[in-house]
């Protein structure tokens, strides 16, 4: 895991644990802000499995990108090679 992502799963962490003390302390009836909690939890947990699912994509996008990078640069060292031979 990159210190990027480690940074960003930090953050959201902490955000989402800013909201349910922000939320728990707010002078509301318990059912009510655990109702609250639950939204906030869940919508944190979409994002996140949004986030995830993109970067997994982007990843095998760059994988595919990086494999074809690496025929061309090897036809095009072996075509020097047969030019020197």
């Amino acid at each position: 895991m990159s210190t990027k992502s480690k940074v960003l799963i930090g953050i959201l962490g902490a955000a989402a644990a800013g909201v349910a003390i922000g939320l728990l302390i707010a002078p509301e009836k318990g059912a009510r802000i655990r109702g609250r909690i639950r939204r906030q939890a869940n919508g944190l947990a979409n994002s996140l499995s949004n986030l995830f699912s993109n970067a997994k994509g982007e990843l095998t996008e760059l994988k595919g990108r990086v494999k074809d990078g690496k025929s061309v640069a090897q036809e095009k060292v072996n075509r020097l090679k047969e030019n020197f031979v």
